[in-house]
């Protein structure tokens, strides 16, 4: 006897992961693959690391079995359309998967309710109000150069100003700076501060990303109790609660994003200023993915098994 199965994929600007479920919820297959943002890395890229982490989340599974599928994508998710549509008839499957943005998806990684909020804190940050599992509204998530409060970039940028500014001024050298001159300098010597400060901007400068690296650093060394890194912390957590409450209303509040679903200083600064609020936190998206595909299919599934994986 043949089951029927649902697919669910969850494509960001970091990696694609993709999972296959039963109705029941029951995981059959999974895959993961490298980034799938099609605004970010471009059409062919995007859908190749797509079809990649489907072909190994279909490792023995009968494409054609395949009853509905979903997939949240970073960016422009409608450019895809017609890139999967032909992946997917590659595998049997019957129709190209729904097409969402990848916010919604976040969201139902960490709630089954219909309505309520994801407040998402990664390399960058937004926060949204999702009403009946669609986007409602958004609140920053304008990106690195001009906006992701209280996102790792911005905590990393943040962290690693304070650091320049602090060789920059002959200040005392305290853990978060220690930090940072290594991250960017390794154990090489220089001549002064003022020296060390030039090459770490020009670094910066040269890859803006290896500052988004520098957030690890700052909570390393808040958890140590440097007074420096502890500020930015805090600033970073007022920053996200104030994004999310300029969208919330009712309902949970999902947490999203390595800053926010891996404990650590940003993550308990920012529960204990929710803690009137109900709080949830995301788990897999690419099973949250096939959880809404098989709504579609069966108004009961189960969002546990769904998202559990």
């Amino acid at each position: 006897m043949t089951k029927p199965f649902v697919v669910g994929v969850d494509a960001g600007a970091t990696s694609t992961r993709v999972a296959v479920h039963a109705l029941d919820g029951t995981r059959m297959g999974y895959g993961t693959a490298g980034p799938g943002n099609p605004s970010a890395h471009g059409l062919a890229k995007a859908g190749a690391a797509i079809g990649d982490a489907l072909d190994l989340a279909l490792t023995g599974i009968d494409g054609t079995q395949v009853r509905g599928s979903l997939a949240g994508v970073a960016g422009q998710a409608d450019a895809l359309h017609e890139t999967l549509a032909a992946i997917w008839s590659r595998h049997g499957i019957p129709g190209a998967p729904t097409l969402i943005g990848d916010v919604p998806i976040a969201y139902a990684a960490g709630s089954s309710a219909p309505d309520g909020s994801l407040l998402l804190s990664g390399t960058g940050a937004v926060a949204a109000r999702i009403a009946g599992r669609e986007l409602d509204a958004l609140a920053d998530g304008v990106g690195w150069l001009l906006g992701d409060h209280g996102s790792g970039f911005w905590i990393g940028r943040a962290g690693a100003k304070a650091a320049v500014h602090s060789l920059d001024r002959g200040q005392p050298s305290g853990l978060l700076v220690d930090l940072v001159v290594d991250h960017f300098l390794g154990d090489q010597e220089w001549p002064s501060d003022r020296a060390k400060v030039d090459r770490i901007v020009r670094l910066a400068q040269a890859d803006h990303m290896r500052l988004a690296a520098v957030s690890r650093l700052v909570c390393q060394a808040a958890g140590a109790g440097d007074a420096m890194a502890v500020s930015i912390v805090e600033q970073a957590a007022d920053h996200l609660v104030a994004m999310v409450g300029r969208v919330h209303r009712s309902g949970p509040i999902v947490l999203a994003g390595s800053v926010l679903t891996n404990d650590g200083p940003v993550r308990r600064a920012v529960l204990e200023r929710l803690a009137g609020d109900e709080v949830s936190t995301a788990r897999c998206a690419a099973g949250a993915a096939a959880w809404l595909a098989a709504l579609q299919l069966d108004p009961d599934a189960p969002h546990e098994a769904f998202t559990s994986g």
